[in-house]
C-alpha cells in the first residue's frame, strides 16, 4: 500500500501547488498543463510495457526498482530552476512510476486467491488512494504555507523509506512462468500513439483549430492501430488487445477511466478556485476537501458489502450517475457567494468515484487467469492514467479556452504583463498582485469571472459525459458472473 500512498499524494499536492508553482516559476497555461500531465503522460505509455516486464522478472523486483528511482527523481523535481526542467522531472518520475501500479495490483490478485478476499483487498488498495489524496492537500497545505514549492516533492521520501527496508522481507515474489519476449517496436508504438493524441488536446485548448492538432490526433490514432494490428498478430502479444472483445471488460475499464477522469478535473479546477478565487489557504483549501475524500474511502470499502446482493452493472452505472449529480451542483451553484456548492459536489463526486473504481478493478482482474495478473493490472492502470491525463488535458483545456475568452485584460498593463495575465488565472493573480491600485483590482475580478465561467461550461459538459457513460456502462457490464 505504500507505494500507492505514494502515488495519490504526489497527485492530489501538485494540484494544490500549481498556484506556488505558477508564482515562482511563471510558466505558460499550456506549460502549467504539462507539468501536472507530463507524469501522467509518460505513466500511461510506459503501465503496459512495465505491467509486461514485471511478467518476466518478477513484480516484486520491479517494485523495489521502480520506488528507488522515484525517491531519487523527487529529490531532483523539488529544485527544479524552470517549468521546462520541472516538467522533465515529472516525466521522469512517471517512467519509475509506470514500475509501481501494476505491480501492486498484480501482486494483490496472487495472493488473494479467495473472491471475497480479493474484491475487499482491491477495496482497501482503492481507499489507499483515496487516503494519499486526502492526505496529500493537509500536509501539502502546510508544507506549502511554511516551506518552498518543492517540499511537496519532498514527501516522497519519508513514504518509500519504510518500504525500501520492509518490502524485500515481507513480499512474495511472483511471476508469469512462460512470459513473451520483450518487444521493444510496441513499446514505441503506444508511445507514439498516447503522446500525439494528449499532445492534440492540449493544442486544441491553447490555439483553437489550425493544422497542427488534426495532424498530431491523426498521427496518434494510426499509430494506435499499428500497436493493435501488431498485438493480434503476434502469438504472444504485449498486451492481449482480445480481451476488449469482452463487453464486460470493456466497460469496467470505460468506467474505470472516466471515475478517474471525474475526479482529476474536479481537484484541477476546485483547488484553483477555493486557494485564487475564495481567497484560503493551500491547508484550509485542502481540509475543505476532506470530507469528499474521506467518504471516497468509505464508499469504496462499503460498496464491497453491497455486491452479493446487487449486480456490478447497476452499481458501476450508478456511480458514474452519482459523478454526474455532482457535477450538476457545480454547474448549478458556482456563482453562489458561499463554497457550500462545491463540497456538497465534491461529496457526491467521492462517494460515486470510490463505490465505482473498487467494482470496476474487481470485474478487470477477475477476467484474468492470476499468471496473467499484471497485464490485466496494467490495463487497469492505463485506464486510470489516461482518465487522470484526460482529466486536466480535456476539462482542464475547456475551462482554459472559456477563461481566455472570457478575461478582460486592462489596457494599462505591459505586453509580458497581459501575456502572462491572458494564460491562467494564476499569472492574472500574480500580475494583479504587481499592478495593484484600480488597474490589478479590475484584473482580479474579471479574472475570477472568466475563471468561474469556465468551471460552469466544464461542469456543464461533464454532466452529459458521466450520464452518456452511465448508461453505456450499464449495457456493457449487465452481463458480469457474479461471484
Amino acid at each position: 500500500m505504500l507505494p500507492v500512498l505514494l502515488v495519490s499524494v504526489d497527485n492530489t499536492v501538485l494540484s494544490f501547488a500549481i498556484p506556488s508553482i505558477a508564482r515562482a516559476l511563471e510558466p505558460t497555461g499550456t506549460q502549467q498543463l504539462w507539468i501536472i500531465d507530463s507524469y501522467s503522460l509518460v505513466l500511461a505509455g510506459l503501465l503496459v510495457p512495465m505491467g509486461s516486464m514485471g511478467d518476466r522478472i518478477g513484480r516484486k523486483k520491479l517494485l523495489i526498482i521502480g520506488c528507488t528511482g522515484f525517491a531519487l527523481v523527487s529529490g531532483f523535481a523539488a529544485f527544479s530552476p524552470s517549468a521546462g526542467w520541472l516538467i522533465a522531472a515529472r516525466a521522469t518520475l512517471g517512467f519509475f512510476g509506470a514500475m509501481l501500479m501494476p505491480s501492486t495490483l498484480s501482486l494483490i490478485r496472487n495472493i488473494f486467491e479467495n473472491p471475497n478476499e480479493r474484491r475487499t483487498a482491491i477495496a482497501i488498495w482503492a481507499s489507499m488512494f483515496s487516503a494519499g489524496a486526502a492526505l496529500g492537500p493537509i500536509v501539502g497545505g502546510f508544507l506549502l504555507e511554511h516551506f518552498e514549492w518543492g517540499s511537496v516533492f519532498l514527501m516522497a521520501i519519508p513514504v518509500l523509506i519504510p518500504f525500501l527496508i520492509c518490502a524485500p522481507l515481507v513480499l512474495p515474489e511472483s511471476k508469469d512462468p512462460h512470459p513473451g519476449p520483450v518487444d521493444g517496436i510496441s513499446i514505441v508504438l503506444v508511445m507514439a500513439a498516447m503522446i500525439p493524441v494528449v499532445f492534440a488536446i492540449k493544442h486544441f485548448a491553447a490555439a483553437g483549430v489550425d493544422a497542427v492538432g488534426p495532424l498530431m490526433l491523426i498521427l496518434g490514432v494510426v499509430c494506435g492501430w499499428l500497436f493493435v494490428r501488431r498485438q493480434i498478430r503476434r502469438t504472444v502479444p504485449m498486451l492481449d488487445v482480445r480481451l476488449f472483445t469482452n463487453k464486460v471488460f470493456t466497460g469496467a475499464i470505460l468506467a474505470n477511466l472516466l471515475s478517474v477522469l471525474s475526479m482529476t478535473g474536479f481537484i484541477f479546477f476546485v483547488s484553483q478556485h477555493l486557494q485564487m478565487v475564495s481567497g484560503l489557504s493551500p491547508m484550509d483549501a485542502g481540509i475543505f476537501l476532506l470530507p469528499g475524500l474521506l467518504l471516497t474511502i468509505v464508499a469504496g470499502l462499503g460498496v464491497v458489502r453491497f455486491v452479493p446482493r446487487i449486480h456490478p452493472a447497476v452499481i458501476v452505472a450508478g456511480s458514474l450517475l452519482v459523478n454526474a449529480l455532482g457535477y450538476l451542483v457545480v454547474a448549478l451553484t458556482d456563482n453562489a457567494s458561499t463554497n457550500a456548492g462545491l463540497m456538497i459536489a465534491f461529496i457526491l463526486l467521492g462517494i460515486g468515484v470510490g463505490a465505482g473504481e473498487t467494482i470496476s478493478n474487481d470485474l478487470i482482474l477477475a477476467s484474468v487467469p492470476p499468471e496473467k495478473a499484471g497485464a490485466a493490472s496494467a490495463i487497469s492502470e492505463t485506464s486510470y492514467e489516461v482518465g487522470a491525463v484526460l482529466g486536466t488535458a480535456v476539462l482542464g483545456g475547456i475551462l482554459t479556452a472559456v477563461y481566455r475568452m472570457n478575461v478582460q485584460v486592462p489596457s494599462q498593463l505591459t505586453e509580458a504583463q497581459a501575456n502572462s495575465a491572458h494564460e491562467t488565472l494564476g499569472g492574472a493573480v500574480h500580475t494583479a498582485q504587481e499592478v495593484g491600485s484600480d488597474v490589478g483590482s479590475q484584473l482580479l475580478l474579471s479574472a475570477q469571472h472568466a475563471f468561474d465561467a469556465g468551471v460552469v461550461w466544464t461542469a456543464a459538459i461533464s454532466v452529459g459525459i458521466m450520464t452518456v457513460a452511465s448508461a453505456l456502462t450499464y449495457f456493457m457490464v449487465r452481463k458480469a458472473e457474479t461471484e
